[in-house]
């Protein structure tokens, strides 16, 4: 039978606080969206990406075109819109290394917002949630501390682009 720890064992050994470093900046250019319509889970919109940049401290580059954001767009709330992000890309490396990235992430937004973002215009990203979860896959050696990381972003979509800062969970 296990023993249950009492509170003062369990406050002499406190679980670290997570902090946040910045990765990089990313800067992705897709094309016009291929609308699908409702589906049984919503509206699906595929965004194919055209290509972009990213640059950070450790990380700096180009994203390769090819990838793509498959979203899924429904009302969640009266007067809130939620997109579904699941967008898998590669990227080069300033030293040609490929990294692999699939990212999956919510943003909501109020209708009008969306309209908005649709139409081409800024929406200051201070009044909408965007975030996600990138995850990297290389076989790269001298990149491969990517492989176990959890990293976080924080988004937002400007009329030339999708702009996000991705963070390294330490």
């Amino acid at each position: 039978m296990t023993q249950v720890p009492s509170s003062g064992q369990i406050k002499q050994h406190e679980p670290p606080l997570p902090r946040l470093v910045l990765l990089y900046r990313a800067e992705i250019e897709v094309a016009s969206p291929q609308l699908l319509g409702r589906t049984p889970a919503g509206e699906r919109r595929i965004y194919p990406i055209l290509g972009g940049r990213f640059d950070g401290e450790r990380l700096r580059g180009r994203i390769l075109p090819g990838g793509a954001d498959w979203q899924i767009v429904r009302e969640v709330a009266a007067g809130s819109v939620e997109m579904r992000v699941e967008a898998r890309f590669t990227m080069e490396t300033h030293d040609g290394a490929l990294i692999y990235v699939q990212n999956q992430g919510i943003r909501r937004a109020t209708p009008e917002q969306v309209s908005r973002m649709m139409g081409g215009e800024a929406v200051d990203p201070a009044t909408y949630y965007f975030r996600m979860t990138p995850r990297f896959e290389t076989g790269d050696a001298r990149y491969d501390w990517l492989n176990g990381l959890m990293a976080v972003a924080s988004g937002m979509r400007s009329p030339e682009c999708v702009v996000y800062d991705v963070y390294a969970v330490e």
